[in-house]
């Protein structure tokens, strides 16, 4: 309450309901050193309802990991203690939560990570609102939670029946929200959440109970122990009106120490490497009918999982699409199946990262887009992950539009601190999975579903941030800036230009974020006139990529933009790229157009 009075906004209706829940667990249950966040011992805690941060940042005064004058900078410029918590600021927050939905989901991820993987005896706490079980996500996490037999989750549901406009779907109805989680295979304890004994008696329960995850469903009431507030509507999100007043009943301010049970003697368990990367190769055979870069993916990261033990792989049942299936076959022990539900695959992936594994995420590249809260979150969150599109664009053909990624580029480019990469060769793809390991923050792999010549070598580099320039020469007219599947449509339109006596550049922009500025620079200069071709929707793609090279007030050259601008339909794969104006006949044609109006007086 004091907290929220001092910021002049916060929830601390919302975080009074759930205060005796934190207090019996963080008293009792919940194991932690707060000097030693990274201890591989420690329970974890998600405060999914992440709104009631200043439950949180009261329960770390009350442990004595912030004193009082922290607490009272509560959402104030430059405070570790945000409106919503993140582990960008406090290393005891796992995750960034905030929208509803979320905590649970991640949560999964971090069990997951303890029983298949750490093996190191910790326990995961999740509290949820009531409000938030209306998301989906919610029950993408419990039915996987319940698959998978994650004794050590438990999630305390904080039923308050207040939402932020009124009363939620199912009020204090404990019945209803039991039925839903034992669908899907959850142990479920009802109780009265303001009774500290039957907290501690679920508490225990919980941490008994074996192969099932645990929900303790709470009823309480918002604001409680303030009778001006409590259980009444409106005043959600709102400090109390009389803030003082309302200490004062409850018996004034206090200092109260909690000591929290330390954690069990644990150790991080990790694979020994078995030696450096050995990169597949591709030669003979393999150079003269094509590779599909989908299918050097999933064999380079299979090889990246014998160098480094700490490489997991993720796939939302299309391994055999992805080839994510080369990986579990070699490395059964490390691959999570996360089955069509791709907001729960990028939250185990999240789960996984804030415990130290390494994730590769796979999926279409156009079912990504249903997961684009969980990304967003994770950069919020600075979590580490990798997430694979395969059957990117038109040129996967007949299966038409709802299967094409057209709008992957964009939304991964839009993603804070992300990294967007899109090859077009095996060797460049091989390359490019490895260096993601070693990156920072989101980084998104697009890869493509038919075969298409190898035009590097096994031995070629490829940083991150680069590109390379395929043909060029001091006659060149225009510069053709392509990238995955347009990079060989690029080729071969500029072979025929070339035999018309008009010479381009080409240049393959593999890195699409960030983007090779030197390069597409220099082009401008020397031959005066860009085109981009992608194989994407014309915002927020390749083309826009090209123009962020030029948005620190140099002169912006000349570019016209080849992408797809209308609704595809069922063709073969020759067929769509010709239909929305990017293979190699259509890059031609634009390029003696756009060349012709430049010498024009």
């Amino acid at each position: 309450m004091r907290a929220s009075a001092a910021a002049g906004s916060g929830h601390p209706t919302s975080s009074m309901s759930a205060a005796d829940l934190v207090a019996v667990l963080f008293a009792h249950h919940f194991r932690y050193d707060f000097d030693r966040p990274a201890h591989p011992g420690n329970d974890r805690f998600v405060l999914s309802k992440g709104h009631a941060s200043p439950l949180m940042y009261a329960a770390y005064k009350a442990v004595g990991a912030i004193d009082d004058e922290e607490l009272l900078t509560f959402r104030t410029l430059g405070s570790r203690l945000e409106g919503h918590p993140t582990p960008q600021r406090l290393p005891w927050v796992e995750t960034a939560t905030g929208s509803l939905g979320q905590g649970l989901p991640v949560a999964v991820g971090i069990a997951l990570a303890g029983q298949r993987l750490d093996r190191a005896g910790y326990r995961v706490w999740v509290l949820c609102g009531d409000s938030e079980l209306a998301e989906g996500s919610g029950w993408e996490a419990a039915e996987y939670a319940g698959h998978e037999r994650l004794d050590n989750l438990t999630v305390i549901v904080d039923v308050n029946r207040l939402g932020q406009r009124g009363p939620t779907r199912h009020g204090h109805d404990l019945d209803a929200y039991a039925r839903r989680f034992q669908a899907f295979g959850w142990h479920t304890i009802e109780i009265d959440g303001h009774d500290v004994d039957a907290v501690d008696r679920a508490c225990g329960e919980a941490a008994s109970t074996a192969r099932q995850p645990t929900a303790i469903l709470a009823r309480t009431l918002k604001g409680k122990g303030v009778a001006a507030v409590q259980d009444r509507e409106g005043l959600h999100g709102k400090p109390l009106p009389d803030a003082d007043g309302a200490i004062e009943d409850l018996g004034g301010i206090r200092d109260l120490r909690v000591r929290v049970h330390g954690p069990v003697e644990a150790r991080m368990l990790r694979s020994v490497p078995t030696g450096s990367l050995e990169l597949p190769r591709w030669e003979g055979a393999d150079r003269e009918k094509g590779v599909a870069t989908r299918d050097a993916y999933g064999r380079a990261l299979a090889a990246l999982g014998a160098a480094r033990g700490d490489i997991v792989a993720l796939d939302g049942e299309v391994g055999d699409s992805t080839r994510t299936e080369v990986f579990a076959k070699e490395h059964p022990d490390r691959f999570f199946e996360c089955y069509i539900a791709e907001q729960q695959l990028v939250a185990n992936a999240v789960g996984l990262a804030t415990r130290g594994w390494v994730p590769y995420a796979s999926t279409f590249a156009a079912f990504l887009t249903r997961a684009h809260d969980f990304v967003r979150m994770a950069a919020v969150s600075g979590a580490g992950i990798n997430l694979v599109g395969s059957h990117a664009g038109v040129a996967i053909g007949q299966d038409g539009p709802s299967q094409m990624g057209l709008e992957d580029l964009a939304m991964f480019r839009a993603v804070h601190g992300s990294t967007v990469l899109y090859p077009c060769d095996p060797h460049q793809t091989a390359r490019l999975v490895a260096a993601m390991a070693g990156l920072d923050g989101v980084r998104y792999l697009r890869t493509s579903r038919g075969a298409y010549p190898v035009l590097y070598g096994p031995d070629e580099e490829f940083p991150v941030g680069g590109s390379k320039v395929l043909r060029s020469s001091d006659r060149d007219r225009l510069t053709i800036v392509a990238a995955g599947v347009t990079v060989h449509e690029a080729l071969k339109a500029a072979e025929a230009l070339d035999a018309q006596g008009t010479a381009v550049r080409v240049v393959d922009l593999y890195s699409v974020k960030p983007v090779d500025r030197a390069t597409l620079r220099r082009a401008a200069e020397e031959t005066g006139l860009l085109m981009s071709v992608e194989d994407h929707h014309e915002q927020g793609g390749l083309g826009d990529a090209v123009l962020d090279a030029f948005l620190d007030g140099r002169p912006v050259p000349r570019l016209v933009r080849l992408a797809v601008r209308t609704m595809p339909g069922s063709a073969n794969p020759a067929e769509q790229l010709h239909a929305a104006g990017i293979d190699a006949e259509s890059i031609a044609a634009s390029a003696r157009l756009l060349v012709e109006q430049a010498i024009v007086p």
